[in-house]
Formats: structure tokens, C-alpha cells, sequence
């Protein structure tokens, strides 16, 4: 599987990895969770209750309650969005690749609200270090509000960028 991290997201000389550990801030901002779908292998800090890993196959297990999902960003995350929008509760932390079929499909229809990340994110290795100063992820980043829990959430995390309110027609 080709990796998407650029070469600041290295494990050892030449490999790179997906596993794109999100700031701990965040998770304490906007939680608690109480599952983490696709926590990675090793995790630094707990970002759930309940955390299934790759191993775990999270996208095919039963989801309860809030969750936060910080997918990987490869040919699987279009699923990912999906049952975040199945599920309806919790946020996702994605590329702000606003353009794209997933967004279209599973994120403008269903979404809540998004917050626009003011600036861009430093993730975390697995091993819990930040990326040296000047590597960031490389894109903005934002997350999404699926259900009301997470709208709410939003609403009183308005510093951390803008918070955008998608339209949703009614047929």
C-alpha cells in the first residue's frame, strides 16, 4: 500500500507511514469519545473509551455512541465517511479535500457542520512525538459534525477556525 505521508512522517529511513496520530488537544476539546473505529497501532493517548485498531477491522464492527474517527486517507476513507454518516454521531478529522466523491457523497449531504481548521495540523507518530517544526500534514484539515452531539460540540469550538453550516434542501 503507497502512503500518502510525505517523507516528515517517517518511521525509519525510506518508510512512511498513515498512521497519523491526531493532537491530543483535539481530542480533549471535543471529547469525550466513546469509540475510536481506527485508533492506531501503537496509540500514545487513549482517544476513545473503546478503541479497535486495524487488526480489529473497526469499519465492520458495531458502533455505540459518540464516536471519533480520524480515518485513513487512502481508497478506504470514502467508506469511513459513509458509516460516519450511517452512524450520526461523532466527528471525523479528514483532509479538507472539499471537491472530491466522499465529500459529495457521504459529507455535504449528511454533515451537520464543519470546522475549517484555522492553520494547518501537526499530527503525532504512533510513538507520541510531533513532526519537526515546519512539517505539518501538508493540507487543511477539517472536521466534521455527524448527529447533534457533535454539532453542539462545534458551536462552542468556533476559535479553532470556522465553523461552516451546510444547506440541506428538503425534497
Amino acid at each position: 500500500m503507497s502512503s500518502i505521508a510525505p517523507p516528515s512522517h517517517t518511521r525509519r529511513k525510506g518508510v512512511t507511514t498513515d498512521s497519523w496520530i491526531t493532537p491530543k488537544w483535539i481530542i480533549d476539546r471535543l471529547g469525550p469519545f466513546d469509540l475510536d473505529p481506527c485508533a492506531a497501532i501503537p496509540q500514545p493517548w487513549k482517544t476513545a473509551k473503546i478503541m479497535f485498531t486495524e487488526k480489529d477491522d473497526g469499519l465492520l464492527k458495531k458502533w455505540n455512541g459518540f464516536v471519533w474517527c480520524n480515518p485513513p486517507y487512502g481508497r478506504s476513507l470514502s467508506a469511513w465517511l459513509n458509516r460516519m454518516a450511517l452512524h450520526n454521531n461523532g466527528i471525523a478529522l479528514v483532509f479538507a479535500r472539499t471537491e472530491t466523491r466522499a465529500f459529495f457523497h457521504h459529507v455535504w449531504p449528511f454533515a451537520g457542520a464543519l470546522l475549517f481548521l484555522r492553520g494547518r495540523l501537526t499530527f503525532y507518530t504512533p510513538q507520541g512525538f510531533s513532526a519537526p517544526m515546519g512539517h505539518n500534514s501538508g493540507g487543511p484539515s477539517v472536521l466534521i459534525a455527524y448527529g447533534v452531539p457533535a454539532y453542539k460540540k462545534f458551536l462552542m469550538a468556533h476559535d479553532l477556525g470556522a465553523v461552516v453550516f451546510p444547506h440541506h434542501p428538503r425534497p
